[in-house]
């Protein structure tokens, strides 16, 4: 979060998303999840210059017609 606020006050273009594994953080601008046999199932996006009408600049996007969502809202904790 704070370095989507950094690129947006200085006009900057850093990456913010963090992939983990098991023995480092790769940082991107955009993360695609793939299966096994590399179909593309989702695709995880910062664009800090062309942010969507709503006004957000990072989202996923998926096709819903080959996987399926489960939304988990947490009650109590902060969501922004």
């Amino acid at each position: 979060m704070h370095k989507i606020r950094s690129n947006t006050k200085h006009g900057t273009d850093e990456p913010v998303l963090t992939v983990k594994t098991y023995k480092e953080n790769c940082y991107a601008h955009e993360a695609v999840i793939k299966t096994k046999d590399g179909d593309e199932l989702a695709r995880v996006i910062y664009s800090p210059h062309k942010p969507l009408s709503c006004g957000a600049r990072v989202w996923i996007e998926m096709d819903t017609e080959e996987a399926d969502v489960e939304l988990i809202i947490r009650k109590g904790e902060h969501n922004g």
